[in-house]
């Protein structure tokens, strides 16, 4: 990339702290982002040199513009928009997609361009999935996406389920009935239903029926009409419990299945979310999105990690062959 010069004129030095940081601490991690590129801060106008001016430009202009949409910048939110500008992608439309206001007042959006991909994708499709790692937020993200759709009554009710696959500690040495074997499995579920609606309010919800959280045994024999369906940590179902799940979805539905086919604890491994891209191919109104590394809006060690177990595994795929 060719040495340039740009200069940034922001509008009104109230949005300089916001833009740099308090200790320009947001201003660092530019530049440790873009080693090539020097900039300079002089009253509310920046100039950049160097390698790399030109996208350093786009990303403080795009930063500004996310500033004047009333976001809060903060270092994680920094360092993803550095990752989209790099990639020609445009923070303020990836980050301004609003979903709905969470129980604590604050907006549900997508924080990353696959999260942005896949909300759409759950908007434009009956059948959605989301396949990828931890902390990718797809189970967050479809239950936030159901609760918006319940709330604007699109759907009448919301059932979330998951497999209640054994790891190491069997169901019928766990105290209780049924339902409380399997609550621990079901727990990631009410998690989220809670960060999008008030304590008080999903318990209202859950007494009467409106939401349903249920281990995927439950779900058949079943025909479940006007409900937006969650099966949550689908790589742990068997084909035929897959199959079993995607035919239970009756008229003005909408279903997400989301999973991680990394972390499969089927036993046998017979997963019923591998190679079902290839089953299905072709089917009108089914859609997939998968996330990835760059898309884990977790601790960012856990975005490492991610990257160092998908590095290992294409070098352990590439020795074999």
């Amino acid at each position: 990339m060719a040495d340039t010069q740009v200069k940034i004129n922001v509008p009104g030095n109230h949005l300089m702290v916001g833009l740099l940081g308090e200790r320009d601490e947001l201003l660092r991690l530019v530049e440790a982002a873009f080693p090539g590129a020097v900039v300079h801060v002089r009253g509310n106008e920046i100039t950049v040199d160097g390698q790399g001016a030109e996208q350093v430009g786009r990303l403080f202009g795009e930063l500004v513009v996310l500033l004047q949409q009333g976001h809060v910048l903060e270092e994680a939110g920094v360092r993803r928009s550095i990752d989209m500008v790099k990639a020609d992608e445009r923070p303020s439309e990836v980050l301004s997609a609003d979903v709905m206001r969470g129980a604590k007042g604050r907006m549900v959006r997508p924080k990353t361009s696959g999260q942005k991909r896949y909300i759409e994708a759950i908007r434009d499709n009956i059948v959605t999935f989301g396949v990828g790692p931890a902390g990718t937020g797809k189970s967050w993200l479809a239950v936030a996406m159901a609760v918006q759709a319940l709330q604007s009554k699109q759907v009448d009710r919301i059932i979330l389920t998951r497999p209640a696959v054994e790891a190491g500690e069997r169901l019928g040495f766990l105290p209780g009935d049924l339902m409380a074997k399997v609550d621990p499995y079901l727990r990631p579920l009410y998690d989220a239903l809670y960060d999008m609606v008030e304590p008080e309010g999903a318990q209202r919800l859950l007494d009467r029926g409106t939401v349903e959280v249920a281990p995927l045994a439950f779900m058949r024999g079943r025909t479940l009409n006007g409900s937006f369906i969650i099966l949550d940590e689908a790589q742990n179902t068997t084909p035929e419990q897959m199959k079993m799940f995607l035919t239970r979805i009756g008229f003005g539905s909408k279903a997400v299945i989301t999973g991680d086919t990394t972390q499969v604890d089927v036993p046998g491994g017979r997963s019923g979310l591998l190679g079902l891209e290839s089953v299905l191919s072709g089917i009108d109104g089914l859609g997939w999105v998968r996330l990835g590394a760059a898309d884990v809006v977790r601790h960012r060690i856990v975005q490492d990690i991610v990257n160092a177990y998908e590095a290992h595994a294409a070098g352990t795929a590439g020795g074999e062959g």
